[in-house]
């Protein structure tokens, strides 16, 4: 069908129609004749959705992309450590209290982001969904809301939950949480939203199609969080609640200490816009991005960034010396995203070359060997060059970050589980109770502890019965 036609035909869609001829994507249009009349209204729908300014200015910048100075005076940022003498830990008590007092006055928020499928991993779903806990196989969804109602209980005081879904597991996540009750949650406090999604288009800067009446769309990345809260009003939401601060988090993070009051208290003591956790890189190889200060302002920098003499740079302890490795977990401040809604760019997009498949030009879909797409992402971390005021903690590894990302071997359920384990083994430990340990330091056999009977290692000391003989399987 010719550009006339179409736009007589759709007169409502008439502008759209006409940038897309413009901007000489009308390839899309191949199959129209084909479709369905639903599958026109969607085609119509997702290009009514498109800037395809800012598409083609993203496309351009790939070709021609700026040179970078990254890698010029960097520095490591000033971090919290953990706490090791008696003044550390004062310091952190105080901390807390203060961080607990927010929580008691209604002004935290947590924010989880949960795009994902689950499909590596083996489930046909949002990877919130796969069943983890090590005896119960509670979803990884549960787990997040069970520690928020111990939240709520503690401090007796509502925790909304904001959860960032996509559009092609909003569906499905929504029917999970109703299916299952809201896990004890009060439904009118959890609150899903979608990012914004972007075309994904060739090498050549031609839009894909993933079926005959469907663009291939791709979720904005993780910076679309920001953007989310932006466009959806949800901060305005967010203050008419009372909340001042917002807990992030990704989903797939099963160790996650949610809405820590200590993290929360060092961010309030210091009056910070934006604050971060994170853990020492294993190695210098290690797959993982770091932050650092470039030029006076906090920066992430990903592993590819990172020079191979920065990578294995140490200091004079031996210790690497650009080690803080970011875990995706952070504070903001209400205040802070305010001012930067303000702002007419404040997240730059980048570009990440993947294999998507796709419909060829004669309508087969093609899963590609080698990579033939570019996706347009932004990241939540470039906000951080906008912040004046930053708080950056260490925490452990062990007790605190232990992501699901492949389906076997590191960061995988079989991992997290052991992790989930070997730290309620830690925690009865502590409380005086023998558990014995395997030739790999891992707990012999298997424990989960509902955080709503022991939310954390001094709550469980006060509670666990100190006669208890454990016999390789305990569930609290």
């Amino acid at each position: 069908m010719n550009r006339e036609a179409l736009e007589k035909a759709y007169p409502d869609y008439r502008k759209y129609i006409t940038k897309i001829f413009d901007f000489e994507q009308s390839h899309i249009f191949k199959w129209w004749d084909e479709i369905t009349p639903s599958g026109k209204r969607h085609l119509l729908e997702q290009i009514s959705s498109i800037d395809f300014t800012l598409l083609q200015k993203l496309f351009r910048e790939h070709l021609d992309p700026a040179s970078g100075t990254l890698q010029k005076n960097i520095q490591p940022p000033h971090i919290i450590g953990i706490p090791e003498n008696n003044e550390g830990k004062k310091l952190a008590e105080t901390a807390k209290r203060i961080g607990e007092d927010s929580l008691r006055k209604g002004e935290i928020a947590v924010l989880t982001v949960a795009g994902g499928q689950g499909t590596r991993l083996g489930i046909d779903g949002p990877k919130g969904m796969l069943p983890l806990s090590p005896i119960n196989k509670k979803s990884i969804f549960q787990l997040h809301a069970e520690k928020i109602c111990a939240l709520q209980k503690k401090y007796n005081t509502p925790v909304p939950w904001h959860i960032m879904t996509s559009e092609t597991n909003d569906d499905d996540t929504k029917e999970f949480f109703r299916s299952n009750t809201f896990f004890g949650l009060d439904p009118q406090r959890v609150c899903f939203f979608t990012q914004r999604m972007i075309p994904t288009v060739d090498l050549n800067g031609k839009l894909l199609m993933d079926t005959k009446s469907s663009i291939a769309m791709s979720p904005n990345g993780h910076g679309g969080t920001i953007l989310a809260l932006q466009e959806k009003n949800i901060i305005n939401d967010m203050k008419k609640q009372g909340i001042k601060h917002i807990f992030y988090h990704q989903v797939d993070n099963v160790l996650i200490k949610m809405a820590d009051p200590v993290f929360i208290g060092y961010h309030l003591r210091d009056k910070a816009d934006m604050s971060s956790k994170v853990v020492k890189k294993r190695n210098p190889e290690e797959k993982v991005g770091v932050i650092v200060s470039l030029d006076g302002h906090l920066h992430v920098v990903e592993y590819t960034e990172l020079s191979k003499e920065d990578r294995y740079a140490k200091n004079n302890d031996d210790s690497l010396k650009y080690d803080a490795g970011n875990i995706a977990i952070h504070i903001f401040s209400i205040a802070f995203l305010e001012k930067l809604f303000q702002m007419e760019t404040y997240l730059p997009y980048h570009i990440a070359i993947k294999k998507v498949p796709f419909i060829d030009k004669k309508g087969n879909l093609i899963t590609p060997e080698e990579n033939n797409a570019i996706k347009f992402e932004t990241f939540i971390f470039d906000i951080l060059k906008h912040v004046q005021k930053s708080v950056v903690m260490e925490v452990v590894r062990k007790e605190e970050f232990s992501p699901v990302k492949n389906a076997d071997g590191d960061d995988s359920p079989a991992t997290a589980q052991q992790d989930m384990i070997n730290m309620f083994g830690r925690w009865l430990q502590k409380a005086g109770i023998a558990i014995p340990m395997d030739s790999h330091n891992n707990v012999a056999g298997h424990i989960e502890i509902n955080p709503c009977f022991a939310y954390d290692e001094e709550e469980l000391m006060k509670k666990v019965d100190k006669g208890l003989k454990f016999n390789g399987f305990l569930n609290l």
